[in-house]
């Protein structure tokens, strides 16, 4: 063999010898896992799991799960051990007091405080109400059994959408005892609750508590993401568990008077609510079931079961139609059954009827109004008063009549109620514009306005004591326009009536015997009538006001006559 090629392979073999032995065995240089990053990783498995135990636990109402994953009741079950007590067994009743003291914080938040007609549903039993303490309430109060259990509640579910790691907790066992370190992690935990109808509520974004007589925004909430301080590594300390939930701080005593207590254990940060993560219950989530609710609502034989889920639909989505209609419809009933108690006159027939209440409170609402304006609230009344209907009543019809301008009867009402309210300029603009739009070729609803927009012009003037106010002549005008297209017997005598009653408020009662003419034609179309009764008639003749004009003339004898009751 070639010297020169020998010596070439002899040369390639060493290398090759060589490099074998500083390649690393393919077999074990895959990468590995550094022991930390594994032991952070199981860490954070264990403190999710206990995490999700825990929450879950409180909603069910599962006091011994939730007192074996509780770091405060273990911590104490532990040092009274420690003290030479026996270990009580794991029986729900060795857990109660741990229970009792978990749940002492959500007490505040299921207290009812509903005053008139702001009640939500359930308009009885457990209402979860946070307010404004949302930020200040302990994580346990978003997953309480009075939400997680059905019933009272139709239950929630969690889901995990953060852990991290966070420095050490830490704690003594025993007075002046080696404080103790252990892995802290904090788990993110978003609570989703099933039905907009009976979910936790609270105030809406950047409400301010100005007036106790301002009712603030409330919503229902849909989620929100709570926040868990999970101990792990307690197990060589002596605890039964190695991971526990730092939810509540445990009770301690100072060791001497004048000292600070120690606090136990002592954390970066608290099991708690993030109220920036709130989504709110909203028109296009459940729809279907609002629509639903609205329809059970109008079925409720109770005012106040009907009017909790009608405000629990609203604040869900306040422009909710069918919502809306029930609501309106029975707060104003309500009003006018609050006048039949005001006049105690049985009409029977069904229009007269309604003249006679919304006549009542015309009258009322420029004289006394104490039962329009002292609501429940204000006045200390334990049933909710006229004012407390008329306040809930004013915002729904609004709302409305803003959707849906084409529903005359709504308008109408509505200008009723700022008239009752004393909203001068609403109650006047709302029948102009009435007048402005019903057509010509509908004589009685426009009659209808005209004769409601004198009315309004009237309490204007006669709340306002101003007796040269070109209002008392605009509403004479209003009620002489309305008498000339007036087709029904009703319609012409409240028009002929209220040109009488506008004349009150002119210089010297205008014609004395102008008005006694208007109120003889009243009177001859209040014949006409059918189901008229002499009592209504008397009643609207006696009217304050009007009767101290007539008592003051002879000239109105014959029409006061008409009015006597007749002897035995």
């Amino acid at each position: 063999m070639n010297k020169n090629l020998l010596f070439g392979t002899l040369l390639l073999s060493g290398l090759l010898t060589t490099f074998q032995g500083v390649l690393p065995d393919l077999a074990t240089a895959a990468p590995k896992i550094p022991q930390k990053a594994a032991e952070n990783k199981t860490i954070h498995k264990a403190a999710i799991d206990t995490a999700l135990r825990y929450a879950d636990a409180i909603a069910k109402g599962d006091k011994i799960t939730t007192g074996q994953l509780d770091f405060a009741c273990q911590y104490r079950l532990l040092t009274m051990q420690s003290a030479g007590r026996p270990n009580p067994p794991a029986t729900e009743a060795s857990y109660e007091s741990c229970w009792q003291e978990l749940t002492a914080g959500h007490a505040p938040f299921l207290k009812r405080s509903d005053m008139g007609m702001n009640i939500l549903w359930p308009s009885t039993g457990s209402l979860v109400f946070y307010g404004d303490d949302l930020p200040r309430a302990q994580a346990s109060a978003f997953v309480m059994d009075a939400l997680g259990m059905s019933p009272p509640g139709t239950g929630l579910h969690l889901t995990v959408t953060d852990s991290r790691s966070i420095p050490n907790g830490s704690f003594r066992l025993k007075p002046n005892g080696k404080v103790l370190s252990v892995p802290t992690t904090l788990v993110d935990l978003t609570v989703h609750y099933h039905a907009p109808l009976s979910s936790p509520v609270t105030y809406g974004p950047g409400t301010v508590h100005w007036t106790n007589t301002i009712k603030r925004e409330r919503r229902a909430i849909q989620s929100i993401s709570t926040r868990w301080v999970v101990f792990t590594g307690l197990k060589k300390y002596g605890f039964p568990r190695d991971s526990a939930v730092c939810h509540l701080p445990v009770k301690t005593k100072p060791e001497a008077p004048g000292m600070v207590a120690d606090r136990i254990p002592f954390t970066t940060e608290t099991s708690r609510a993030l109220p920036d993560s709130i989504v709110w219950w909203g028109p296009d989530d459940q729809p279907g079931t609002l629509t639903a609710a609205a329809a059970q609502a109008a079925a409720f034989p109770e005012l106040r079961d009907r009017v909790a889920m009608l405000n629990r639909i609203l604040i869900i989505d306040p422009n909710q139609v069918d919502a809306l209609t029930v609501l309106t419809r029975n707060l104003y009933a309500v009003l006018l059954r609050e006048a039949v108690n005001g006049h105690n006159l049985t009409v029977k027939n069904p229009a007269l009827s309604l003249t006679v209440n919304e006549f009542y409170w015309n009258v009322y609402a420029a004289a006394g109004r104490l039962d329009l304006a002292n609501a429940m609230e204000m006045g200390g009344f334990s049933q909710p008063t006229s004012a407390d209907f008329l306040y809930r009543l004013l915002p729904a019809l609004e709302t409305l009549a803003k959707a849906h301008p084409e529903r005359l009867d709504t308008r109408f009402q509505l200008g009723m109620a700022y008239r009752w309210n004393n909203d001068q300029l609403p109650m006047i603009e709302t029948f102009e514009a009435l007048v402005k739009d019903i057509p010509t070729d509908r004589p009685t609803p426009r009659a209808e306005a005209l004769v409601q927009l004198a009315w309004s012009r009237i309490n204007k003037v006669a709340w306002n004591r101003r007796l040269h106010d070109p209002n008392s002549v605009r509403a004479y005008e209003d009620a002489r326009d309305s008498s000339a297209i007036a087709e029904l017997p009703l319609d012409k005598f409240f028009a002929e009536y209220t040109m009488a009653y506008s004349m009150i408020f002119m210089p010297n009662y205008g014609d004395k015997s102008q008005m006694l003419q208007h109120l003889t034609e009243a009177k001859r179309w209040f014949d006409e009538i059918p189901g008229k009764d002499d009592g209504v008639w008397r009643y609207f003749l006696h009217s304050e006001l009007l009767k101290a004009v007539l008592d003051a003339d002879p000239m109105f004898q014959p029409i006061l006559a008409s009015a006597q009751q007749p002897k035995g």
